[in-house]
This record gives C-alpha cells, sequence and structure tokens, in this order.
C-alpha cells in the first residue's frame, strides 16, 4: 500500500525555521513517527519524542554507515560516493567498525587532555573579548566576534592545524554543515579532503605536540591504528564537529538568556553556583543540533504504529526530545536552576559525541565572560529577524547583533 502524502513542515508552521517546536509538538501529540518534508531536501522520516528518538538513536536497524545505503537514493551530498575520505570516520559507521574507530581516537581525546587546555580557552576568550570591547560603538556581531572563532581557534589548535588556513575551514564548513548547492557542497569535501591530505603527510613527516600528529601514530595494544584515509576522515569530522556544536551553543544560549533576564539576572549573580546548570540548560531548551545526522533502514521499522519502510531515510529530533513534558516538567520554560540532565542534545548511545566536554568547557568560559566583562551587554536586533542557519541538521543563527 502507498504511503501517505509527506507532511510539509513549513505548512504546519510558517515560521518553523526560526521556531520548530510548536511543530514537533503538534506532531509527537499524533505519534512517534512522521513521513515529512523539510523546507530543504528530500522526503524523510521524522522521529519525534523523548522516549521514541532515544530508542531509534540506539536501533540498530537504523544505520549510520554510508556503504550500507545506495546514496543515488539517498543523497547525502557527500560528493565522491561511500569511498571519499571524509567519510571514513567513526561517524558514519556502525560497530566494530565505530567502535575500533572510537577507541583509537579516545586514547588521544581524553578528558585529562580536555581538561589541560582550560588555561588556553580562557586566554583565547579573554583576547577575543577584549577585541570585542575595543570596538568604540559598543556594538558587535557576537557570531563572529566569539561564537565562532572560539571553538575554530581552539580545534584547529588541538589539531595542529596552521592559523592562516581557518578562513578556508569556515568556508568549507559552513558549505558542508548548510550546503548552498550541490556543486558547491562537493567543491568544498574536495578541498578540504585534499588540504587535509597533504597536512596528514607534513605531520607524518614532522610530526608536532598536537592530535593529528598523535593520531598519526597512535597504535592499540593489538597494533591497530588508522589507514591514511580514516586519518583524514577522523580529521575531517573533528574539524567540523568540533566547532560548530559550539558556535551554537554560545549563540543559542546567550539567545536564551537575552530572552528571559530574570534568569540572566539569577546567573550573574551566582555565576560559580549556577554556571554548570545554566550550560546544561541552554543545550536542553534550545540546543544546537536540531536533528541527529541521517540514519537508514536497512529493513521496514515499525516505530509506534508506524511502519517505515525498508531504504528510508530517519532523522531523529533532539530538539523535540528534550522539549517533551514525559520527561521534563514544563518543558518550553527556560529555567537555569532546572536538573536538565538526561536531555539528548549530544546524542545517545553509541554515537554520542565524543567532543561533549569540550563543547562544555568552551561554553562556560565563554559565557562566564561575557556576563563578567560586558554587565549591560543585550540584544541589539529584532530576533524575528535574525537568520538562521539553514537545514535540520545544525539550529542557530549566522549573525547575533549585541550592544553594550
Amino acid at each position: 500500500m502507498p504511503s501517505a502524502p509527506a507532511l510539509d513542515l513549513e505548512e504546519l508552521g510558517p515560521d518553523f525555521v526560526r521556531d520548530p517546536y510548536p511543530v514537533y509538538a503538534a506532531l509527537r501529540a499524533q505519534g512517534p513517527v512522521h513521513h515529512v518534508r523539510p523546507p530543504e531536501g528530500e522526503e524523510l522520516w521524522l522521529v519525534v519524542g523523548h522516549e521514541a528518538c532515544r530508542a531509534a538513536l540506539v536501533d540498530p536497524r537504523l544505520t549510520r554507515d554510508v556503504r550500507k545505503v545506495d546514496l543515488a537514493l539517498h543523497p547525502y551530498g557527500e560528493g565522491g560516493g561511500a569511498d571519499n575520505p571524509a567519510l571514513s570516520h567513526m561517524l558514519l559507521r556502525d560497530a566494530p567498525d565505530h567502535t575500533r574507530l572510537r577507541r583509537l581516537v579516545a586514547r588521544e581525546f581524553s578528558p585529562r587532555r580536555i581538561a589541560a587546555l582550560t588555561p588556553r580557552i580562557q586566554r583565547i576568550t579573554d583576547d577575543l573579548v577584549d577585541a570585542m570591547l575595543a570596538d568604540g560603538s559598543r556594538r558587535a556581531d557576537l557570531v563572529a566576534a566569539l561564537g565562532f572563532p572560539l571553538p575554530m581557534i581552539v580545534i584547529c589548535e588541538l589539531l595542529g592545524v596552521p592559523s592562516a588556513d581557518r578562513d578556508d575551514f569556515r568556508r568549507w564548513s559552513n558549505e558542508i554543515v548548510a550546503p548552498t548547492g550541490q556543486e558547491r557542497l562537493h567543491a568544498a569535501y574536495g578541498d578540504m579532503v585534499d588540504y587535509l591530505r597533504r597536512l596528514t603527510v607534513a605531520k607524518r613527516e614532522q610530526p608536532g605536540d598536537d592530535l593529528l600528529s598523535a593520531l598519526i601514530h597512535t597504535v592499540d595494544e593489538g597494533g591497530d591504528r588508522l589507514s591514511g584515509d580514516e586519518l583524514i576522515g577522523m580529521a575531517f569530522l573533528l574539524l567540523i564537529a568540533g566547532h560548530e556544536t559550539t558556535v551554537n551553543l554560545i549563540g543559542n544560549g546567550m539567545r536564551a538568556l537575552f530572552a528571559h533576564p530574570d534568569q540572566l539576572d539569577l546567573l550573574r549573580a551566582d555565576p560559580d553556583g549556577l554556571i554548570d546548570g545554566a550550560i546544561e540548560e541552554m543545550l536542553r531548551y534550545d540546543g544546537p543540533v536540531e536533528t541527529a545526522t541521517p540514519r537508514w533502514t536497512t529493513e521496514p521499522v515499525t516505530i509506534g504504529d508506524t511502519l517505515v519502510p525498508a531504504g528510508a531515510t530517519v532523522l531523529v529530533a533532539l530538539a523535540d526530545a528534550d522539549r517533551d513534558p514525559a520527561r521534563f516538567a514544563e518543558p518550553d520554560r527556560f529555567d537555569i536552576r532546572r536538573d536538565a540532565r538526561g536531555h539528548i542534545a549530544f546524542g545517545h548511545g553509541l554515537h554520542y559525541c565524543l567532543g561533549a566536554p569540550l563543547a562544555r568547557l568552551e561554553g562556560r568560559i565563554a559565557v562566564r565572560a561575557l556576563l563578567e566583562r560586558c554587565p549591560d551587554l543585550g540584544l541589539d536586533a529584532d530576533v524575528t529577524a535574525l537568520p538562521w542557519v539553514p537545514g535540520l541538521l545544525m539550529r542557530g543563527v549566522r549573525t547575533l547583533p549585541v550592544r553594550w
């Protein structure tokens, strides 16, 4: 029997891109999965609700391995097919391949290494805020001044990418995360892979005190190591995922504080006691990742009372899961004193974000620095007119004008 026509998300909510939460809530009230058409892209199946999303994220019938799907039917946009080195990373693998790759990377991405970055992240933040405050106009774009450069500098320094190349990475990453066309997307993949291939060769010949050099020489107890393509794929993943999430954590978090001055006042009054909880509430309330990266059904899968056919593209709505009243009381209320544990802003299960501790650390340092050094900081634009990042993957604004 043919499936019912896909629901157009923008028809369900004309303001869907800026505020998708009412549309997600309406869908959730009808069931945990829906055949939909997003504002941009092909038809797909959307999972909503906290319980259903958590279950989908660990369902082995929903694969993340692009080698198991027909990319002609599921245009993921990775130009070049499943043999593209940019796709040779753990986010696009299932167990046991994912387990092997994550183990090799985690050895060099340890909590101790992340914690040791604290003084450097603080110094970078202070320098960026100094530069922002030096502008006599007392106005700035918070994304350009702090939200983007902070995590980009950190991840590039961590991996050993020269500072002169960071603008290129910003351009490539913007296109890959929010494509503006297949030709430009394929070019961004190609340019980034070519660059990373040259960089890994250089690091192999002259290793430095950086993560990429360490990954090149990492060998586990059984003698396993990353192949050349796997090194490129892992660097590709870490560079993009290592900054895009934090950009939007800072931007979305500050927007939430501006929109809730009572919560802003609370955090200013007790940053030591509330900053950790505030970051978790920012992640829950309006997290940086709207839907998890695509999954594909390897066989027919029943979710709730609905049969999702084999070969279907499935998106898991992390944003809706964290606004589900079945999991969080009054979920549309922003409350930095809430116990927001249990949110899935960084995913759940096998593909839980390896860089979550780094994103949290950067978010804490950045938000606290802004509140302490810019006591009169406020939004300098109509929030309804802000330019949003297109697509269903990342949730955030391109610019965030502020004044002080």
